[in-house]
């Protein structure tokens, strides 16, 4: 029978994977304007990835997973998000919690922060 083993938190691969998804939210953006009208949602998407990952990078919380964690609660907890270069607010606040909310899963499931390739 095979048990699964709980990985450590290591907070130097969680800031490398933020760092990794600033880049490729900046450049997703980048694409997306050049994309015009049509691609307004996707930047917004990107920026709202930009925006959460780079609050969580400025922070020390990636050195526990109890403090990246109760630092991601707490920015859920904000009643609006504001950031340059959103199209649609509406959409974009849908975005920011959406990515919060798959950063939470990851956090307490500690999965998913290897995985630093641009597409996800």
């Amino acid at each position: 029978m095979i048990e699964a083993v709980a990985k450590a938190w290591d907070g130097v691969i969680v800031r490398t994977w933020l760092e990794r998804r600033v880049a490729a939210a900046k450049s997703d953006q980048v694409v997306a304007e050049r994309g015009g009208r049509d691609r307004h949602d996707d930047c917004d998407k990107a920026t709202a990835e930009e925006m959460v990952c780079g609050l969580m990078q400025a922070k020390q919380a990636p050195e526990t997973q109890e403090g990246f964690a109760a630092a991601l609660r707490a920015l859920l907890d904000r009643d609006e998000y504001i950031w340059r270069g959103v199209y649609d607010d509406t959409r974009f606040d849908r975005h920011v919690r959406a990515m919060i909310k798959k950063l939470i899963k990851m956090t307490k499931t500690n999965d998913g922060f290897a995985n630093t390739t641009h597409y996800q």
